[in-house]
């Protein structure tokens, strides 16, 4: 039996209102909530009544009887996709996967797919088996044991599932799934947050890791309610402008590791390909003195690698300037410019400026302010920083070069890269170096005679 009940939810965000309304409170998104029928049943959609799962105990436990038991993870041949993780794949947990329309979600999933030696059942809601077997021959990788199917209906995927037994499963995508027990359209949050929830006690209850694609809004959030995050175990951000080559692969939340790891690709022909010495391919290589570049020795989770940044300062032809940023956030630029017309004197409040982290590649390391100054200042004045310096400093509002995390660590790849000289916070620890000169700053007028 069932009970008949009818809710409005906002197709965006996931809210939920009594009635209808033309704007969501919370978004503020306008036509976008939705009538829903939903059943509440007494019984769970995965029902098997001959399963030995079902017959299993499950009684409360003293903390102190609780045996801690080795933690085995399944490790993928993608070194970047295990560094992200923690290490690979645990069992029985749920990995969730958002990102842009066309920015390799499917193929990194697929990539993966073909490349482990374990049973993986590859399930698509968006695509027909053809379809995936056309990207399998690009990506040139195969694996007998991957096992293709096509189908959204998540009772037939639990039937499968259970015949099948894989070691991994993946569902591309959530929202595509459908289950009989709700009567709710396709990609409802009626049906989104059920079908989830019913994968979440699969996988926890035969201890197969399962692997979701979702789809994202406009504002580059996962689509669908807020409360989808907080049920999987593992949220994944792949990050990346589709006209560059290179992605970054992000984690949002991780129950089983670290959320400071990143993992970088590049989209080749062949499918994505594992960027292991990001710095080398980050830096442009020019024989012309360029104004208006500087070296960055950033850190992103906890791995270093040096980008290259690049501003343009010219006169506002119109009225108002323009303020422009590719990788970096634009309030960001303009704290900074705030801080040289007042720390510094220099008057770019009539000027259009232009930044741009080279890669296509969005960074958030504060670290590299130090190198946007120098950056500006360098298109500016129409002067070029010599090839050999880097820099590694946060600023503050009144001017003052902040110490960064792991400032030893971004000398390090400085050091190895062939610079010659660094530019950190005379606050940092005094570092013993052998190959690279380490330049102490105190404020921002220290940096502009220094580099002048």
């Amino acid at each position: 039996m069932s009970k008949i009940k009818t809710t409005f939810h906002c197709q965006e965000c996931g809210a939920e209102y009594a009635k209808w309304q033309g704007q969501c409170n919370k978004c503020n998104s306008w036509n976008s909530i939705k009538e829903e029928i939903k059943h509440t049943l007494t019984e769970n959609i995965w029902d098997h009544t001959n399963s030995n799962l079902n017959k299993a105990s499950n009684n409360p436990t003293s903390i102190d009887e609780i045996q801690i038991q080795n933690e085995f993870r399944i490790e993928t041949q993608d070194k970047e996709f295990n560094r992200v993780l923690g290490g690979g794949i645990v069992l029985g947990s749920i990995t969730l996967l958002g990102g842009e329309p066309g920015i390799g979600k499917s193929t990194l999933f697929l990539q993966i797919s073909l490349k482990i030696r374990n049973k993986v059942l590859y399930v698509s809601g968006e695509e027909s088996e053809n379809q995936i077997k056309i990207r399998a021959n690009r990506i040139k990788y195969s694996n007998k044991d991957c096992l293709i199917y096509s189908e959204n209906k998540l009772e037939n995927i639990f039937a499968q599932a259970e015949k099948i037994k894989p070691n991994i499963l993946i569902i591309d995508s959530i929202q595509t799934l459908t289950t009989n027990s709700i009567d709710s359209t396709q990609g409802s949050i009626t049906q989104l947050k059920t079908c989830t929830a019913e994968l979440i006690n699969f996988g926890k209850r035969t201890s197969i890791p399962i692997m979701l694609i979702g789809h994202i809004n406009k504002e580059g959030n996962i689509a669908g309610p807020k409360v989808l995050e907080h049920m999987v175990d593992t949220v994944l951000q792949f990050e990346g402008d589709r006209n560059h080559l290179y992605r970054i692969l992000r984690v949002k939340k991780n129950r089983f590791g670290s959320t400071n790891e990143i993992g970088i690709y590049e989209m080749v022909t062949d499918g994505l390909k594992e960027i292991t010495n990001p710095s080398e391919i980050l830096i442009g290589n020019s024989d012309q003195k360029l104004s208006g570049t500087a070296i960055c020795s950033s850190v992103e989770g906890s791995r270093p690698f040096l980008i290259e940044v690049q501003a343009l300062v010219s006169t506002a032809v119109y009225g108002t300037p323009q303020r422009s940023t590719t990788g970096i956030n634009t309030k960001r630029l303009n704290m900074l410019l705030a801080v040289l017309e007042k720390r510094a004197g220099f008057h770019l409040a009539s000027k259009d400026i232009f930044l741009n982290i080279t890669g296509g590649l969005k960074v958030e390391d504060t670290g590299t302010d130090l190198a946007i100054i120098v950056a500006i200042l360098s298109s500016n004045n129409d002067i070029s920083i010599s090839d050999d310096y880097c820099f590694a400093a946060e600023i503050g509002l009144s001017g003052e070069v902040r110490p960064v995390s792991r400032v030893d660590q971004r000398i390090k790849e400085a050091e190895k890269l062939g610079f010659n000289k660094i530019f950190i916070s005379k606050f940092c620890d005094i570092i013993p170096t052998k190959k690279i000169q380490v330049v102490y700053l105190s404020s921002v007028e220290e940096l502009v005679d220094k580099i002048s």
